[in-house]
């Protein structure tokens, strides 16, 4: 029969930040977009509705780099994001300075199993609540051949390492070395 969805083109939408929606376990599945013929309803990916939840505020001017698509049965369009920013924010990432701190979480199956989904939400969370996470680069790796005191992950502050920690004190150290 085909597709549900035909892909009809991507798209740069500027409008104002209105609010999230579809929240499910604290994270947002889509975003409000106000335009000048009304709102929209934006679907987030999931590698970045944490972030965004700690970073945009309501009536903030944004830029969504996306896609739509239009569903063949019922005919109404969907839009989803690829890349959210601040209008302010100049457009190239490479002017950006590189965050001086990351955090390596395995997201390998033995991690996952141990409890590494809630490690990282559990970390983004803590960031966000301190107000760090755009501070700090959050990496998801393979195995780091530690699976025996899984779930890994490892706070990298310049050339220092540090592993086997909880959120709350790499919370605690990211503040001391980045403030």
């Amino acid at each position: 029969m085909g597709d549900k969805y035909l892909r009809l083109s991507e798209l740069n939408l500027e409008g104002q930040f209105q609010g999230f929606a579809g929240i499910k376990s604290g994270k947002a599945k889509y975003l409000q977009l106000a335009i000048h013929s009304g709102t929209l309803y934006i679907k987030l990916p999931k590698d970045l509705r944490s972030s965004l939840q700690c970073s945009l505020a309501p009536g903030e001017p944004i830029q969504i780099c996306g896609v739509s698509k239009v569903n063949t049965r019922t005919g109404k369009i969907k839009i989803k994001a690829h890349q959210v920013t601040p209008v302010a924010a100049c457009p190239t990432q490479e002017l950006l300075p590189e965050p001086e701190a990351k955090i390596m979480v395995c997201q390998k199956s033995g991690c996952v199993k141990k409890g590494g989904k809630g490690l990282l939400s559990e970390l983004e969370k803590t960031l966000c609540d301190r107000g760090l996470r755009d501070k700090v680069k959050i990496e998801h790796t393979g195995c780091q051949k530690r699976c025996s005191s899984a779930p890994n992950c490892v706070l990298m502050l310049g050339k220092k390492k540090y592993k086997k920690l909880h959120p709350e004190a790499i919370a605690s150290l990211l503040e001391n070395h980045l403030t």
